[in-house]
């Protein structure tokens, strides 16, 4: 079978599971390989950008053009001097970082990173395994992953980590259960949860453009999920030292800095598969004939990984930090609700389209109106609760402004906070008309 014929067919879950054991190794050690190299490109594209927009150099001395900073930092960390505290739980507190560096390698076994190639003569298809929950698969490894932040922190014995490890497990959870409800309206538009199946969907549209909602509620999530810039609380110097891997150092330290960076990718490459047509060329590059087929799809792939590699790096360099309950407000009662009842339009526009009711042009329209409709009555209820708190704070203030007498009760209090005493030098005394002592006159 020619290797055109079998790209068509990438959608085919027939086609895992049948692979000799040398190719599968080889997958596994390929996907490792470029975990760790994209690691060290991402670290080091962050220093150099945030460098660039702080007008600063960065790395620049180890390799050229600092390409070699990276892998002499996790040289370091790996050879330094390991410190354990005392108060440790020390099984629990060795596991947890394999627990968080394990399960971010896991998830990106059901990434397709192209159609089917020949590997040394044998055809397979450029992804390690699929089947037809492969993306509850993710959501899954993605839950335990949360298991290593939670024991890192109560296993360290010390307040700050565990209060860490708390702030950071709820915010995970919060926001995944966002980015779970972001990918059924993709269910419900490819008919399946296979990976490879949603990409082959997505041959004539992408679903960016369907499903604008779920891509901005999933871009949101995933960046919340991962703990990174604006919702880095959980881990800010300022607030918890250094979050629940205060009390790591050495090779420990350097797993859980590999498992930020490498979920990075992975929600990255999530949002590529599931949004961006996964491997499948961009336009005008699609025009050419074979920009998907061989190994091809896997530039147009990680260009569109490393894209939002640098939306990750971008955030980090401009925004400031959200407080704790500005950031789970805004995951319980915004992102959770508009995910729901964006569900709820995109399932009524699938019924009626199955029913021969409506297009999908016309769907998608009235899906659009139904929700900036939403949108703007959300946005006018905001503004009109804001001015209502405008002027109740402008109405403390100048009551607070009022001229205060301090004797007004018969007995002198202290103003209050924001209020002036306005009173003279020279208090009137009132000489009492009866004898202080018995016996003694005035």
């Amino acid at each position: 079978m020619s290797t055109s014929i079998r790209a068509e067919a990438v959608g085919d879950l027939s086609l895992f599971g049948i692979d000799n054991i040398w190719v599968i190794l080889v997958k596994v050690l390929g996907i490792f390989v470029i975990m760790v190299v994209m690691t060290l490109l991402t670290i080091w594209a962050e220093r150099r950008i945030v460098g660039r927009m702080q007008m600063r150099i960065g790395p620049n001395r180890v390799g050229p053009f600092g390409l070699l900073q990276s892998l002499m930092d996790g040289i370091k960390l790996a050879l330094k001097e390991e410190i354990i505290p005392k108060g440790v739980h020390i099984a629990v507190y060795c596991i947890a970082p394999v627990v968080s560096a394990t399960t971010a390698f896991l998830t990106f076994a059901v990434i397709p990173l192209g159609p089917t190639v020949s590997i040394f003569g044998q055809q397979t298809p450029l992804q390690l395994t699929d089947f037809p929950v492969s993306v509850l698969y993710v959501l899954a490894i993605a839950s335990i992953g949360i298991y290593g932040i939670v024991l890192a922190g109560w296993a360290s014995g010390s307040t700050y980590p565990l209060l860490g490890g708390l702030r950071s497990s709820a915010q995970m959870i919060s926001y995944e259960i966002a980015m779970g409800l972001s990918f059924v309206a993709v269910f419900l538009y490819a008919s399946s949860m296979s990976t490879s199946q949603i990409v082959a969907a997505q041959e004539k549209v992408w679903y960016v453009v369907l499903l604008l909602p779920s891509f901005i509620i999933y871009t949101t999530a995933m960046v919340g999920e991962t703990n990174r810039a604006p919702f880095d609380l959980p881990e800010a110097e300022g607030e918890l030292v250094g979050g629940f891997h205060t009390e790591y150092s050495s090779l420990k330290f350097a797993l859980f800095f590999l498992a930020e960076y490498v979920n990075m990718v992975t929600v990255s490459a999530m949002a590529t598969t599931l949004f961006l047509g996964g491997w499948r060329a961009p336009w005008p590059i699609s025009i050419w004939s074979g920009a998907n087929v061989g190994w091809w799809p896997m530039l147009w792939f990680f260009g569109k990984v490393f894209a939002f590699l640098f939306i990750f790096i971008w955030l980090r360099g401009t925004l400031p930090r959200m407080r704790y309950d500005q950031f789970m407000k805004f995951g319980w009662k915004v992102l959770i609700p508009t995910s729901i009842v964006w569900i709820m339009i995109v399932a009524v526009a699938r019924y009626l389209r199955n029913s021969g009711g409506l297009d999908s042009q016309t769907l998608l329209i009235c899906a659009g109106v139904v929700l900036l409709v939403g949108v703007a009555i959300s946005y006018a209820l905001e503004i009109r609760k804001k001015k209502s708190d405008e002027l109740q704070e402008q109405a403390e203030i100048e009551a607070a402004n009022e001229e205060f007498n301090p004797y007004a009760g018969g007995f002198p209090v202290p103003p209050m906070p924001g209020q002036t005493a306005q009173v003279s030098r020279h208090v009137p005394v009132t000489v009492p008309a009866t004898p202080i002592n018995p016996g003694q006159e005035q």
